[in-house]
């Protein structure tokens, strides 16, 4: 791919590193010789998932809704690896069903919970050691379908419309700190989970969370240096 993707001894963050696209998007950048730290909310999931932590791959187990639990994690990570260069905020979640007006507002709360304050928390905690250190890269998850919305998914399209905005607000605010702030607006991405549910669908169809991956980590590269407040379609065949 060229050295403007090499990531040797960039530390990278990874949130919601325990899922499908959390392995993949690890494994992209453990294999370019980042310096990885895995963030979950279970760290026996982690371990499932990636076994023993190594020199180069850190587990953190945190609560991305406490912002207590948020800062103190993060400051462990910079004392420890002396900087942040990327963010990848993968935490999120789906849930559909109900329209609009019979949404309860605990599914509205739940929605943008896990997919906006999530993030705005990892933000709040991670971008001033950016500043410090003179920049770094961020990439927060949307979705395709935040650009309309749909029948039965109105706090799901509301809550990724907002990380839509959220990320270009932070990329008008830190461009010039260096520091570059872009999302990815995936489809649906070819799971497990997503197979069980959808048995009829055609997966070949689908996003292959190797090839969102691939995506995520190129806006976190050099390669990318230019790109600012950018929401970039990833769609595979669908």
């Amino acid at each position: 791919m060229g050295e403007t993707m090499d990531f040797e001894d960039r530390v990278v963050l990874v949130t919601g590193a325990a899922g499908n696209l959390g392995r993949a998007v690890a494994k992209t950048f453990e294999d370019r010789g980042a310096r990885l730290v895995l963030l979950d909310r279970h760290r026996d999931h982690l371990e499932k998932v990636f076994g023993a932590e190594a020199e180069r791959r850190r587990f953190a187990q945190v609560d991305l809704l406490d912002p207590g639990q948020v800062s103190a994690t993060i400051d462990q990570v910079a004392a420890r690896s002396g900087r942040i260069d990327a963010l990848a905020n993968l935490a999120g979640g789906f849930h559909m069903g109900t329209p609009v007006h019979a949404t309860p507002d605990a599914d509205w709360n739940f929605m943008f919970d896990l997919n906006a304050r999530t993030l705005l928390n990892m933000a709040r905690a991670v971008v001033p050691r950016m500043l410090e250190s003179g920049g770094g890269k961020i990439v927060n998850v949307g979705a395709f379908s935040a650009l309309k919305g749909a029948a039965q998914m109105g706090p799901y399209i509301a809550a990724k419309s907002s990380v839509i905005r959220i990320t270009e607000s932070m990329a008008a605010e830190l461009r010039e700190k260096n520091i570059n702030v872009n999302c990815v607006l995936p489809t649906i991405i070819d799971t497990p989970e997503n197979r069980a549910s959808m048995p009829k669908a055609d997966p070949a169809r689908w996003v292959a969370p190797q090839d969102l991956a691939s995506v995520i980590a190129f806006l976190c590269s050099d390669a990318a240096r230019a790109v600012h407040g950018a929401a970039i379609a990833v769609t595979g065949l669908s």
